[in-house]
């Protein structure tokens, strides 16, 4: 049985959302944070050696990085439907958006939130790689209705968490991001990602706008 161990407020939401979409019979655990500090409590740590969200269990498998862990269950449990193949014409951007959303959207972003709370002020390098990031974000899905091209992939999957629920620990709005925001109201329709948001958040709604 696949077991999807699920920290609030975490990019295991990601992995939730994909077994929606696959409508698979999972195991769902649900964990909430600490109230101190608002890290993963000492259970899920224990989960993995990097003590981090997201992890699955697969058997004796026990899996973390949401990448590899979207990878994982599209290939093995969903028959790769979320994955184009390289024949497919957006093979390409698929893998761009699949690997830029943690590799360095949410990279930056976490950059700059850490230099913030560490009290480092305006650092321009690091503003700049932010501005630019979603720039290209809004470029791209002004062009495009998903990430990945004309249909739903992992690299939604990916995105849409980096724009919704990572904004809980920083970062403003999206009004100047009217595209973006489309977007994610077309995604917030979907019967899988509503399933997931209720299981995954329970009371809390979507951070779409």
């Amino acid at each position: 049985m696949l077991t999807v161990h699920h920290l609030g407020l975490s990019q295991s939401e990601r992995v939730v959302w994909l077994c929606e979409e696959l409508e698979l019979d999972y195991s769902l655990v649900r964990y909430d944070r600490r109230a101190d500090n608002r890290l993963a409590p000492d259970d899920y740590k224990a989960l993995h050696p990097m003590g981090i969200a997201p992890v699955v269990s697969d058997g004796p498998l026990v899996l973390g990085e949401s990448g590899a862990i979207l990878d994982y269950i599209d290939r093995r449990h969903g028959g790769g439907r979320f994955s184009p193949d390289p024949a497919d014409a957006d093979f390409a951007e698929q893998l761009f958006w699949f690997h830029w959303s943690n590799g360095t959207f949410m990279a930056s972003r976490m950059l700059a939130m850490v230099l913030k709370l560490a009290g480092a002020g305006a650092v321009p390098f690091v503003d700049d790689r932010v501005a630019r990031s979603r720039d290209l974000v809004e470029r791209r899905l002004a062009a495009a209705p998903f990430f990945g091209g004309d249909r739903l992939t992992l690299a939604d999957f990916m995105m849409v968490y980096s724009l919704t629920t990572s904004r809980a620990f920083g970062g403003g709005p999206l009004s100047d991001m009217p595209a973006t925001q489309a977007y994610l109201r077309r995604i917030a329709q979907r019967p899988g990602y509503v399933r997931a948001m209720a299981k995954a958040e329970p009371g809390m709604a979507p951070m779409i706008d």
